[in-house]
């Protein structure tokens, strides 16, 4: 096979002219394909106001420890899947329950929409809501506590 050495450099040419990473060409049964490695450069980051960069680290590790420490309490009702949580039947409809209400085990406590479907979470055990950790309309993970019941 002939290789036509001067197409190839006027490709390569025409490649750093116009910006491609590839360009192909046919004639007959002959197919000359050119490409060049293209390093993307990473943005540059831009700098936040000091007193906002100041704050997000303070407030991660601390949203993140309470996060924690709530799945790990003995009356967390912690999400069965990733889904929205609804806290209510239906929207204009009185929320489920409250801080401080009084739930038997097996009361529907919230929603959590699954791919269409509406999956009702039960209180796992009697006591009292002390505290409900997601809003309504909240995306939620997997193992993400949503309600403490004692």
């Amino acid at each position: 096979m002939h290789v036509d050495q001067e197409l190839i450099r006027d490709l390569a040419a025409l490649l750093n002219e116009t910006d491609l990473s590839e360009i192909e060409v046919e004639d007959g049964d002959r197919k000359i394909r050119v490409c060049r490695n293209v390093t993307v450069a990473a943005a540059a980051p831009v700098a936040a106001p000091v007193a906002a960069a100041a704050a997000a680290p303070a407030a991660a590790p601390a949203e993140a420890a309470s996060e924690s420490s709530a799945a790990d309490h003995p009356g967390a009702v912690l999400s069965p899947m990733v889904g929205t949580v609804y806290t209510a039947p239906e929207p204009n409809a009185d929320n489920f329950i409250k801080v401080g209400d009084k739930v038997s085990a097996g009361d529907t406590i919230l929603i959590v929409e699954a791919m269409k479907v509406m999956n009702h979470i039960h209180a796992p055990k009697s006591g009292t809501v002390t505290q409900i950790l997601v809003e309504n309309g909240q995306p939620v993970e997997y193992g993400e506590p949503l309600v403490i019941v004692e």
